[in-house]
């Protein structure tokens, strides 16, 4: 695996890789890898010939500086486990290569009302610093596919309208959500929750299983209600959003009988740590 810093090297290298007819399949992370990580790099390499993975934490999404700080890094570890991995290349730039200018001088992305629900109400600019660097390192990396999971769902809508504005040529693949044996989300996050807190944690994926379990028998409030109990209940000190939505459009729903595919979203904090998820339920 070669390691790159400086984009402009990157670029020049992929540059030289792509006119070989090489397909590139791109994987941007924010480090702190796990097997969710891992499986989006084997099927980047399943679809392309050759994978280019990103590691960097993006100060420009967190609109709490306290997050940004405690954010894992494990930078050996995730090294380690992409060259068990066989990728190509790691892309692992500074902050001052992505943003010269300071992340203060952003570009303004048109994102509609996705700008408005959900994420972008408790976490406001958190999808203009995500459309950011994303626009970035796809024109640094230019592959023909980019990989992101599921878990994030609302960020890939946002990445999605990105693309289709300044990236068409690229293909977005969207890879369903790794889970732990118990149901937990696989998340960076969750290496922040202590042992007691990270038992209690399965409880967000339980209130969703239980939307999903109940939707025939309940109306809407009642679900959504029930589902926040059981988070709560189970230890949760905070909840942002419990949510019932179109899975094309992520607007709340309000008839079921209007909508073919449905998606519950849930946001709480646990041990200060924020965690999301999401299910499909039909």
């Amino acid at each position: 695996m070669i390691v790159f810093k400086k984009a402009q090297a990157l670029h020049n290298y992929l540059e030289k890789i792509a006119s070989k007819n090489v397909s590139i399949g791109f994987v941007p992370t924010m480090g702190a890898l796990h097997k969710g990580h891992i499986e989006l790099i084997n099927r980047a390499k399943q679809q392309c010939n050759f994978v280019v993975c990103s590691i960097f934490i993006n100060p420009a999404q967190f609109n709490n500086k306290t997050d940004f700080e405690k954010y894992p890094v494990t930078i050996e570890n995730d090294i380690l486990l992409l060259e068990e991995n066989e990728t190509d290349v790691l892309f692992l730039p500074s902050v001052n290569e992505i943003y010269p200018e300071g992340t203060n001088v952003l570009q303004h992305y048109n994102l509609g009302y996705l700008e408005n629900i959900l994420e972008a109400l408790y976490r406001p600019g958190h999808f203009q610093g995500v459309c950011n660097v994303v626009d970035h390192l796809l024109n640094i990396v230019k592959p023909q596919k980019v990989f992101f999971g599921q878990k994030d769902y609302q960020q890939t809508l946002v990445v999605k309208v990105l693309m289709q504005h300044f990236h068409p040529r690229i293909k977005m693949i969207v890879e369903e959500t790794m889970r732990e044996n118990d149901g937990l989300a696989m998340s960076s996050r969750n290496m922040r929750l202590s042992n007691s807190a990270r038992k209690k944690a399965t409880a967000i994926y339980q209130a969703l299983q239980f939307i999903k379990q109940n939707i025939p028998n309940k109306n809407l409030d009642e679900l959504k209600h029930e589902a926040a109990s059981i988070i709560i209940n189970n230890g949760f000190s905070k909840i942002d959003y419990v949510e019932i939505c179109d899975a094309e459009s992520l607007l709340p729903v309000n008839d079921l009988h209007q909508h073919k595919n449905l998606i519950a979203l849930a946001a709480a904090f646990i041990d200060d740590v924020r965690l999301i998820d999401n299910l499909f339920i039909n």
